[in-house]
């Protein structure tokens, strides 16, 4: 249990998200290593990896918002919506202006139908989107919703047009999504030739370490606390969620992080009609 928690990490482009749990499993010496929202190869950024008990407290973080600085080029698309793959048109932007892309950007803020990319790693009957393409099949995937609360360009250029763009987004929105949606808009295609994520739910930049000199961000303890309201609970109560037993309700809404007074997250809380239900034991009476 000492070793169980979370470790951020700053993922470098051409890693895979399970090229890093290889490495963590590698570095921290355990098995039981799993990730939350996984990242391109091209992408880099804030990548969140469960160690030991830590894996299963993924299922339960709160990541409902993204943030990503990411880079748009018009005048293109490819086939999987970034530079690493093969242009399937190509003309020029250069008349596209600023007001113009700022209008279209409104179109694409704010609650939206998204058609997801085809290379994503959403499952169609049980088998991912990217691998259904490698494997050469024509794929249509179902528009869904999703929340764009921030598209803002804060670099825009020519020759060629590109532009640097800041996105805060629901979990589930694809940036180069963004990417080929607005440059479909203005007639001239668009792809992504760069993403870096900088924030998952309440996880940043700031905790994240590198690569090469990966460390255990945050405990179990700790994390339960980042993610979900405090509430804290007697030693007798404490050890009661330990048993995976229930409490008397005290009017709670949504989930919280049942910390005893030892500073113990012991488990996350959820009052379910007329209990306060354990969610997730963190420190359960076996492993203590």
């Amino acid at each position: 249990m000492t070793d169980s928690g979370l470790v951020v990490v700053d993922k470098p482009a051409g890693m895979t998200s399970h090229d890093v749990v290889s490495r963590v499993r590698r570095e921290f010496g355990t098995r039981k290593v799993g990730h939350a929202g996984t990242l391109d190869p091209m992408a880099t950024g804030v990548l969140i990896l469960g160690i030991e008990r830590g894996t299963k407290f993924l299922a339960h973080m709160v990541a409902a918002t993204k943030a990503y600085e990411a880079t748009i080029r018009l005048g293109a698309s490819t086939t999987t919506d970034d530079f690493e793959s093969d242009i399937l048109s190509e003309t020029s932007a250069a008349h596209i202006t600023d007001s113009q892309v700022h209008e279209e950007i409104a179109k694409l803020s704010g609650e939206i139908m998204q058609k997801p990319a085809k290379v994503s790693a959403i499952k169609i009957d049980g088998k991912r989107a990217y691998q259904r393409v490698r494997d050469g099949e024509d794929i249509d995937i179902p528009a869904r919703p999703v929340t764009v609360s921030r598209f803002e360009v804060h670099n825009s250029r020519m020759d060629p047009r590109e532009l640097d763009v800041t996105v805060e987004c629901s979990s589930g929105t694809y940036i180069r999504s963004l990417a080929r949606d607005l440059g479909a808009a203005l007639g001239v295609g668009g792809h992504l030739t760069a993403l870096r994520r900088t924030a998952v739910g309440p996880f940043l930049l700031d905790d994240a370490s590198p690569i090469d000199a990966m460390q255990l961000s945050l405990s179990l303890d700790e994390a339960l606390v980042r993610c979900y309201p405090r509430l804290d609970v007697t030693a007798e109560e404490a050890h009661k969620l330990a048993m995976g037993q229930w409490l008397e309700p005290r009017g709670l809404k949504g989930t919280h992080a049942a910390v005893g007074p030892d500073g113990r997250s012991v488990a996350l809380i959820k009052e379910q009609g007329k209990r306060l239900a354990t969610v997730f034991v963190a420190h359960p009476s076996t492993l203590s």
